[in-house]
Order: structure tokens, then C-alpha cells, then sequence
């Protein structure tokens, strides 16, 4: 089940640390960066929900909630039709296509359209990048130089936005980079509260809560799984 090109790496950056209200008055954007990182990599769990939208118009939708080491749930789900959930517990996925996704990835519709409602088993270590499944770990790290924006809100939180702009790789088009913007609570814990990205080949928008709530990941009842081996 290899999805190719699934995930479009959104770099992430950081926020204030321990700063109280009116820390990002305070900082300079880099040093609010610089935060940030140590406070969200400091996190034992967070939930993390994006969406994409590709320069074609295709886009999906994915919901992460994990412990950033080797326990997580997470759910993609395509605008064109399917989803794809998956809960990892350290060596091992549980993996959920649903029958819409089976139909698109294998060009053809099943007969009589049953819903496929059972867990698959197989060993963490088999994941490769593209293939759909999330490592439960994130990239809470600084890069570029930024600079502050706006004062404003997310979820109803404070915060102040930083951008930073991505020039693209050695040998890209010019032009190819895109731009970062980082909302950083400026009020309480100085999370990571949203990341935006726009570039010329797809943006996106990412955020971030349930910071340090407890976890409840769990395998599947065993009458829903099968094994990869059995499935194949």
C-alpha cells in the first residue's frame, strides 16, 4: 500500500519558553524560534492536524496524536475519496484502509462495495518513506532567519506570527521556495500553536494542541486484525 509522494515534509519550528504574557514583545523572532523548539520538543505528547493542497487542486487532511517517540494514532483522509488510519505502538502498525481507498490505489471497484472495516498488522520496521505511515516523531527545529508579523489569535490564544521563507533546494526552479509562517503563543506556555506554508507546488496548514494530555493509544480488539502475512 505505498502512497507516493503523501506527505509533503512541513519543516516546524518552536515558540518562547516559559515566557508569560507579552514574552513575544520581548524576544527577538529568532530567539522566539529558538524557544520554541526547547519547548515543544520538551512535550511527552501533543496532537497534530494538518491539511494540504497540492498546485493541482488534489489535496488530504491527516490528524496525529502521539507521544513524538514511538506511539501514535494518526488518520489521512483525501478530498477525491478514501482514508488511511494507523496506530503504531512501538515495533508494530495497525493499519486501516478504508474501502474507498482500496478502490482508488487499486483502479478498480470492489463488487457490491463492502466496507473493509479490519485492522492489518505488520512490523513497524517495514514503513518506508511514502507510504502513508507517520513515524510519530516531528521536526521541532529552527531554520532560516525570521521575522515577526502580527500580533493575533489562534483557538483563542495569543500569539505573534514569524515568517521564515525557504529558498528551496540546490538545483530547484527559481522561484520554487515558499514561505513559513509560525504562530507562537505569546501568553502561558510559549507553544507552537499553527504552522502556515505557501510555495509554488502546494501549501498547507498545520496545527498543534492537547499538549501533554494523556495518550490512550491502544491496539485494535484482536477479532479486527489480521496479520500482513495473512492479508497478502
Amino acid at each position: 500500500m505505498v502512497l507516493a509522494g503523501l506527505l509533503l515534509g512541513t519543516a516546524v519550528t518552536g515558540c518562547a519558553g516559559g515566557g508569560g504574557s507579552g514574552g513575544g514583545a520581548e524576544l527577538s523572532a529568532d530567539a522566539l524560534l529558538d524557544e520554541a523548539h526547547k519547548t515543544m520538543n520538551a512535550l511527552k505528547t501533543v496532537t497534530i492536524a494538518s491539511s494540504t493542497t497540492g498546485s493541482a487542486g488534489s489535496s488530504y487532511s491527516s490528524r496525529q496524536t502521539t507521544d513524538l517517540k514511538g506511539r501514535c494514532t494518526n488518520k489521512i483522509t483525501w478530498t477525491e475519496g478514501g482514508s488511511l488510519e494507523q496506530i503504531r505502538i512501538d515495533d508494530t502498525d495497525y493499519v486501516r484502509p478504508d474501502r474507498a481507498y482500496l478502490d482508488r490505489w487499486s483502479g478498480r471497484e470492489a463488487a457490491g462495495g463492502k466496507a473493509q472495516d479490519r485492522w492489518i498488522r505488520t512490523p513497524s520496521s517495514n514503513a518506508k518513506p511514502g507510504d502513508g505511515l507517520v513515524d510519530c516523531t516531528w521536526p521541532f527545529t529552527a531554520f532560516g532567519k525570521a521575522e515577526k508579523g502580527d500580533r493575533t489569535e489562534i483557538g483563542g490564544r495569543p500569539a505573534v506570527a514569524l515568517r521564515v521563507s525557504d529558498a528551496g533546494d540546490a538545483g530547484d526552479a527559481e522561484g520554487a521556495g515558499g514561505t513559513y509562517t509560525f504562530y507562537v503563543a505569546t501568553e502561558g506556555e510559549p507553544y507552537l500553536l499553527e504552522v502556515a506554508y505557501r510555495g509554488s507546488d502546494y501549501r498547507s496548514t498545520t496545527s498543534f494542541s492537547a499538549f501533554d494530555e494523556p495518550l490512550g493509544v491502544r491496539a485494535p480488539a484482536a477479532d479486527d486484525v489480521l496479520d500482513a502475512a495473512d492479508a497478502g
